[in-house]
């Protein structure tokens, strides 16, 4: 019994000795069937009580030098894969399809924030930016905003921090202030940027949202001045060929105005958001208050201007039929891939 098994292990040996893994995959197939926990060897050590005790001593260093056979072929053919991965350069297939990348895309504010200043770059305006969080002279008073102004009130607007002189503002219209304070005309800007109001949220108003207002100031500025470039933005804008202005009022303009466009009435769309007329609201404008420049520092009796603002999410519901403003700020994946390419 015990020649048996000596034979056995002899034949262990050689077949460990003889063994030439060359891949990965071919070396964890020789650790499996020579030194893993069900491997031959294992088994080997297995036998030990089947020999006679006289051999057993004999037997037991037998089977330990072949293990300790197993183990160095392993590792030694381990080192020497490694070894050459380490040397091989890895060369592309320069002939395979190139993998295409997940393009973004710009958002709709950022799209038509970007075509207003950039209509508006044509005829001279820069844009000028200022902060979101407001004092309250900026924001109103330097406006010709009446103390008991409604606008004035907590459910229109954010204050921080329940100071009534610090607020984020309700308009950029404070950017105007700001420019006209530190600069002396001529003065041609647009401020385009974020502002809040204490507004509830549904599909036509929210409390966060963006505007873009222009300011023209120099001598001899007039309605007629504002009524040119208003046009000019329309043709190039919506392609309108027909413009409106009807009497409104706004505290920092005199006199005001309501703009509207000639939409037009081809389609049911155009019924439905006209409501039968076939003209569309736009924006507000007007002649800027005396009492403004003043506030300014700006003499009233020498200089004139006229002044306007817009929604941008109005104006983008508009150029891309979006039914919802809440689509725009939702950043719904589905809802922004539609935008990918456009202009």
């Amino acid at each position: 019994m015990s020649a048996e098994i000596f034979a056995k292990a002899n034949t262990l040996l050689g077949s460990i000795q003889n063994a030439a893994p060359k891949t990965k995959d071919e070396l964890e197939q020789f650790r499996i069937e020579y030194i893993g926990s069900k491997g031959q060897v294992k088994k080997l050590f297995g036998e030990i009580r089947n020999v006679d005790n006289d051999r057993k001593k004999e037997f037991g260093q037998l089977a330990n030098s072949i293990k300790q056979a197993a183990e160095a072929k392993f590792n030694e053919v381990k080192e020497s894969l490694e070894a050459s991965a380490d040397n091989e350069i890895e060369v592309p297939d320069l002939t395979a399809p190139g993998e295409p990348f997940g393009l973004g895309a710009r958002h709709p504010i950022s799209l038509i924030t970007n075509k207003i200043i950039d209509i508006f770059g044509r005829i001279g305006f820069t844009v000028a930016e200022e902060r979101e969080i407001e004092d309250d002279w900026y924001n109103f008073t330097a406006m010709n905003t009446p103390e008991d102004h409604p606008a004035r009130d907590m459910q229109d607007t954010f204050y921080v921090r329940d100071d009534e002189k610090k607020l984020l503002r309700t308009h950029t219209s404070s950017v105007q202030a700001r420019i006209m304070e530190h600069n002396q005309p001529p003065i041609r800007i647009i401020a385009p940027g974020r502002v809040y109001r204490n507004e509830t949220i549904s599909a036509r108003s929210h409390c966060q949202f963006h505007q873009v207002e222009g300011l023209y100031i120099a001598e001899n500025v007039s309605f007629a001045d504002l009524k040119q470039t208003l046009l000019y933005f329309a043709k190039e804008m919506y392609g309108a060929s027909k413009i409106r202005l009807r009497p409104s009022y706004f505290p920092f303009t005199e006199p005001s105005a309501e703009m509207d466009i000639y939409w037009g009435l081809e389609s049911e769309t155009d019924y439905r958001i006209t409501k039968g007329t076939g003209w569309l609201e736009i924006l507000g404008c007007g002649m800027v208050d005396p009492n403004v420049l003043k506030n300014c520092g700006i003499d009233p009796e020498k200089y004139s201007g006229f002044a306007f603002g817009m929604g941008i999410e109005r104006q983008a519901m508009l150029k891309y039929n979006i039914s919802d403003i809440r689509y725009l700020f939702e950043n719904d994946i589905r809802f922004l891939n539609q935008f990918e390419g456009a202009l």
